[in-house]
Parts: C-alpha cells; structure tokens; sequence
C-alpha cells in the first residue's frame, strides 16, 4: 500500500512521538541518519526538538509519509539556505523509511515526494544532500536522479578507526 505525503503536517504529539519513535528505529537498524546505535528516544529527542524549532522560524521544512495506519513510516527535512547566494537549492535532512517498510520503493516515493514539493518553493532549483560512505547511500541515490557532486573522505566517525566519507548529492529540479 502507497504512503500517504504530506507537507508542513500539523505537530501534534502523535506526529511527533511517531517521528521520534522512527528516527529512534531507524538509528537502531543502522539507518545512517546522525546516530550510531545503540540510542534511545531520549538520544533523539533534542536533535528532532532542534529540527522542530527550525520549522517554527521558517527554516525547515518537513515531508512525512504515512503508512495505512496513519504512522509516520518516512521523513525528509527540508533547510534553507539563508545566504542570498544559495537561495537557488534547499538541503534535505534526515531522509528516513521505517526499516518494517524496507525494500517496498518507499524511499524512492518519498525522494520523488521531497523533489515534487522542492519544485513548488519559490526561486529553488535543486537539492542536496549528504550521505555516509560505506553503506549504499550513493548508489541508492544516484539510482534516484541524484549525481554525486563531491567527498570529503574520512568526515564521518562512527566509531573509533571506522570513518566513513561524506558524500555530497545533487538533484537538479528542471
């Protein structure tokens, strides 16, 4: 069954607690989404709060995708650019599908749910984002349309003698 996206969503504790229970789920099964396992809510919760705000002063943006039951089962954030220079793309963050949906195309509906709603935003064009090395992430990507644009090797450390390169994506909108 197709999730069900929406735009700019109404923050009521259960979007909320959902977001968080799924970024928690998807840190655990190794998802590549700022933490390394083990973490629990309590890990999470002031980098989604921090997200949060940001949306409260116009900085962010967030896409959710609904499954069947009405949980969030896939998010992206949008940043903007404030710099009058870069006001042309927008960054996506936290880019996530519950791993109880792995493997159904979701990731592939909420990119190409994340590029629909990126083409309505005034003045932007394009959209990047960063991956972590070493797991897929850019091949996944590039499959959907995106074109790896730079690497800085070794940016991420996910452990002590473990780390990964920061790899740069960009999807040109026209």
């Amino acid at each position: 069954m197709p999730l069900t996206f929406t735009l700019d969503p109404a923050i009521t504790p259960a979007l909320r607690d959902g977001v968080l229970d799924l970024w928690t789920d998807v840190s655990n099964a190794g998802g590549a989404v700022g933490f390394v396992p083990p973490v629990g809510r309590e890990d999470v919760r002031p980098e989604l709060v921090k997200h949060f705000v940001a949306m409260a002063e116009g900085r962010h943006r967030l896409l959710v995708g609904c499954d069947e039951t009405g949980e969030p089962a896939a998010t992206a954030f949008f940043s903007f650019n404030t710099h009058r220079l870069q006001k042309h793309w927008v960054w996506l963050y936290t880019v996530m599908v519950h791993p109880r949906h792995q493997g159904k195309g979701y990731g592939r509906d909420l990119l190409a749910a994340a590029a629909d709603a990126a083409r309505a935003f005034d003045g932007v064009d394009a959209i990047r984002l960063t991956c972590r090395g070493g797991v897929g992430l850019e091949r996944f990507y590039g499959s959907c349309g995106y074109k790896e644009v730079g690497r800085v090797p070794g940016a991420i450390r996910v452990a002590h003698g473990d780390d990964r390169d920061d790899v740069i994506m960009l999807l040109p909108l026209g």
